[in-house]
């Protein structure tokens, strides 16, 4: 039941479970959480951005990562139970900036260096926050501490492929 889990649902009055009550529980869904909002905002600065890449070679890693950030949604999803699908209005707020932001920049400067900048810090975000979230939930499922570390390691080496376009 999902409605433990994120504070910002109403919740009722219901006996918890012995992995609720232990916390474990609440940690491997804040864990998936953040790992499919990652996914997300990855998944939508690409979007964004795809429109104004010229560059065949940069085109290719866009399509890379796209598959690659779709597939660990897919997986905090399945792993959550469907739980990470429901979608906070923060996280809609976080989209519009994002959106505006991307659009701002690119209208200023529409090149791969500009487009790399805002992948790289798009990146580096990604590793911060993921990386804060395994500091707080260290008795996470062994599963979703996973999929974290390898969203990190995801995030890392798209600021790393993106440095050949600056």
């Amino acid at each position: 039941d999902c409605r433990y889990i994120f504070p910002e649902i109403p919740q009722t009055r219901q006996k918890k479970s012995g992995k609720e009550r232990s916390g474990m529980d609440q940690q491997t869904m804040e864990l998936l959480k953040e790992c499919s909002q990652g996914c997300k905002m990855a998944l939508n600065s690409i979007e964004q951005i795809s429109e104004y890449v010229k560059d065949t070679k940069l085109k290719n890693v866009f399509k890379e990562y796209r598959d690659k950030y779709r597939k660990m949604e897919d997986e905090s999803i399945q792993l959550s139970g469907g739980c990470v699908q429901q979608e906070t209005t923060s996280d809609k707020m976080a989209e519009a900036f994002s959106w505006m932001t991307a659009e701002v920049k690119l209208r200023l400067k529409d090149d791969n260096t500009q487009i790399a900048k805002m992948m790289m810090d798009g990146g580096n975000m990604g590793v911060k926050s993921i990386a804060e979230k395994l500091n707080q939930c260290p008795d996470a499922s062994r599963e979703s501490i996973s999929l974290a570390k390898k969203f990190e390691k995801c995030n890392e080496k798209l600021v790393e492929e993106m440095k050949q376009f600056i």
